[in-house]
């Protein structure tokens, strides 16, 4: 309102002047205009417009005296005369924008994209130099400072303190890759140092990193308390961050079986840490994994170890996602078996269980859904009926994967949830036997045979196994000569296939022999203190006393008959027992406590099974060690000299006896016959050849199949 400003205000607001108003009017919908299209055009015209309606009084001071110029040129010509200062008038003169200049003011115009990254291009250089200087300034870790950061520590953690041992730790981890330690406040140039250095960190980080954030322990093993909880936590937070991932960058580095094992033993100390950054803890995961699979022995135990604390402590985020890159590995890890690789399997298998046993619920879907892709994989094979799918059935992965579930199912007994998968991988093993019934692949029924015995007494589940043991005495003919002698006996441990070869070999019916009397002797002894024992052993004892007929190699018919005598005695022990017995086969309960008892007080077979069983494991470390029953007979090698050699010793003997001209036509006859008989041998010793060939890729293919 006009009445409200002062005289000053009134003529510098220019209401007097009709045109300039006018114009005033029609210069703003014009801006207006401009700015509503620029908007969508350009961004920066439209800041500058809007700026220009944003100014100060001053500024609208210095467009009234530039339109004096037209309206009142006399005026103006006398102010260019007596005072040229009012006329140079600029709008950074005024007080208010003195006081504006106190504030952070908005640029007249936004900088584009183009332009800016131009400017980053163009200062590129001066960065650049920049970060070499402090690259060139990084500190250089000596001894001393790892000396002093020590005590430091002993004596009182700070957050500070703490900062710059992480910093020098990120350097020293940064020098196992390469690159990277120039970015670093400090740097470790000498490998004394960084041994030093990590060995600091490695034995006294974890305790100080517990009074630095005030955590007691726990007193509660089963819970564990996280350093999340301390009020410390939030301020420590980025520098324990580095200090972590440089922990697995190590990990990952490494290749000391000794010094990854240090590091293992710190990382577990750390789990707590790593379990309230979930980014850090699966990077750990991922290498944890690594040296559970590929590590070294000591590796692998810490490297479980640590996972295994990781699953307790936060099933529903890691067990799931952990337990299928286990099995994984462990399949991958399978594929080839030897006395080497075989404890290592062995030990997945029991790791693997134990993982399984945390959580039964996730263990049956992830049971479930593998052996079913067992089973898919053996329809596929007996319905197909080739090659390719009876190799996808018939190889070491299927195998092992069977006995670990064998195994787990085992273990985890009596559990109501997996009960009801005992059922479908017996008969997914049962049909795997079946599936290519020939004596080639008696070393793989061996394998399942072990499996089924094991599932069998840990489940309290009938599994007739014996019928495809027994079996094996009326097919093979044991009383044939073998075709040929062999230097070793095949180990049945590593082998699922044997070649034609093996098949002709002494050392496989010597072998199989010992395989039956071992899985027989197993068997039974799972048994050996049911009340149904005699009738569940006549099948056999009538099948052993018709191999006994039969055969007339004493090698053979020994163990039998010992296997035989002994399966008898438990028999006649287990009646005798059973006549004294006052409740009926129907009384579940008084049959139970029957069994138990008997079990407590021991029988005839399952004295003898603890002896043997003692003795046995040892000739099965000597086989697995490489040291071969032959080796140790220290057998005399029989040295013959070539025929040439002969001839030229006999030559230089006998040269006076030998110079008739009648003796070289003898030679020549001689020779001729020798030919002959040469050229015999030769295709006889070519026949040999070409079957240690065929023996050698036989076990090759008992191997890798």
């Amino acid at each position: 309102k006009l009445e409200d400003l002062s005289v000053d205000e009134f003529l510098l607001s220019g209401a007097f002047d009709s045109a300039g108003e006018d114009e005033s009017e029609e210069e703003t919908p014009k801006q207006n205009g401009l700015n509503k299209k620029n908007k969508k055009k350009d961004l920066k015209s439209a800041t500058s417009k809007t700026d220009e309606n944003k100014k100060g009084k001053a500024s609208e001071h210095k467009d009234q005296l530039s339109r004096l110029k037209n309206k009142d040129p006399e005026f103006y010509k006398f102010l260019q005369q007596n005072d040229q200062t009012l006329l140079n008038f600029d709008d950074t003169d005024s007080s208010e924008d003195e006081d504006e200049k106190k504030y952070h003011r908005l640029p007249s115009a936004l900088e584009e994209a183009s332009s800016g990254e131009d400017e980053e291009d163009g200062d590129e250089g001066p960065k650049a130099s920049k970060k070499s200087k402090k690259a060139a300034e990084a500190i250089k870790v000596t001894d001393k400072m790892i000396e002093d950061w020590k005590a430091a520590m002993k004596k009182e953690p700070t957050p500070r303190l703490f900062r710059e041992v992480t910093q020098a730790f990120k350097a020293a981890v940064a020098t196992t890759k390469g690159e990277g330690g120039a970015q670093c406040r400090y740097k470790v140039a000498d490998s004394s140092v960084f041994n030093a250095l990590v060995l600091f960190c490695i034995r006294d980080i974890y305790v100080a990193l517990q009074r630095m954030l005030n955590l007691k322990p726990d007193k509660d093993q089963k819970k564990l308390a996280l350093p999340s909880s301390s009020p410390k936590w939030q301020k420590n937070q980025i520098d324990i961050k580095m200090y972590l991932s440089g922990v697995v960058q190590l990990l990952s580095c490494l290749t000391e079986a000794t010094v990854i094992s240090a590091v293992l033993r710190h990382a577990n100390q750390l789990v707590p840490y790593y379990l309230c950054l979930p980014k850090q803890c699966r990077h750990l995961v991922k290498q944890l994994m690594k040296q559970w699979s590929t590590g070294e022995e000591t590796s692998r135990v810490l490297a479980f170890l640590a996972l295994n604390k990781i699953c307790r402590h936060k099933q529903e985020t890691y067990l799931n996602p952990i337990l299928k890159q286990m099995y994984i590995s462990y399949v991958q890890n399978c594929k080839f078996t030897s006395p080497n690789v075989l404890p290592m399997i062995n030990f997945m298998q029991r790791t693997l269980t134990e993982m399984y046993s945390l959580d039964t619920q996730a263990s049956y879907q992830h049971a479930f859904i593998y052996i079913r892709q067992l089973a898919i994989h053996l329809r596929n094979a007996m319905t197909m009926k080739k090659k390719e799918t009876y190799q996808s059935v018939y190889n070491w992965q299927y195998i092992h994967c069977l006995y670990l579930w064998c195994r787990v199912l085992s273990t985890l007994h009596p559990s109501d949830v997996l009960q009801p998968l005992i059922y479908p991988l017996c008969q997914v093993i049962i049909g795997t036997i079946k599936l290519v019934p020939t004596s080639r692949y008696y070393p793989l029924r061996m394998h399942c045979c072990r499996a089924l015995t094991l599932l069998s007494s840990s489940t309290n589940t009938f599994v007739p196994v014996l019928p495809f043991l027994v079996e094996i005495f009326q097919q093979v003919d044991f009383n044939k000569k073998p075709g040929r002698m062999s230097k070793k006996p095949i180990n049945f441990a590593v082998i699922l296939k044997l070649s034609k070869v093996n098949l002709m070999e002494k050392a496989y019916k010597d072998g199989l022999i010992d395989q039956l009397y071992d899985l027989v002797l197993e068997y039974f002894h799972t048994q050996a203190s049911s009340i149904g024992f005699p009738e569940l052993a006549l099948p056999t004892v009538i099948q052993l006393k018709a191999f006994l007929k039969e055969c007339k190699v004493a090698n053979y018919c020994k163990p039998v008959r010992q296997l035989l005598e002994k399966v008898q005695e438990n028999s006649n022990h287990i009646t005798g027992r059973r006549q004294k017995a006052a409740f009926g086969v129907a009384d579940a309960t008084a049959v139970a406590t029957w069994e138990k008892q008997i079990q407590e007080e021991g029988t005839p077979l399952s004295r003898y099974y603890s002896q043997w069983k003692k003795l046995r494991e040892k000739e099965i470390q000597l086989e697995i060690s490489g040291k071969e029953r032959m080796e140790d007979l220290e057998l005399p090698e029989i040295k013959r000299k070539k025929i040439q050699e002969k001839k030229t010793e006999d030559k230089k003997e006998f040269k006076d006896l030998f110079q008739s001209d009648s003796e070289s036509d003898e030679d020549d006859a001689g020779l001729k016959i020798k030919g002959k008989k040469g050229s015999r041998g030769s295709d006889e010793e070519d026949l040999e050849d070409l079957s240690d060939m065929s023996d050698d890729e036989g076990m090759e293919g008992g191997d890798s199949g």
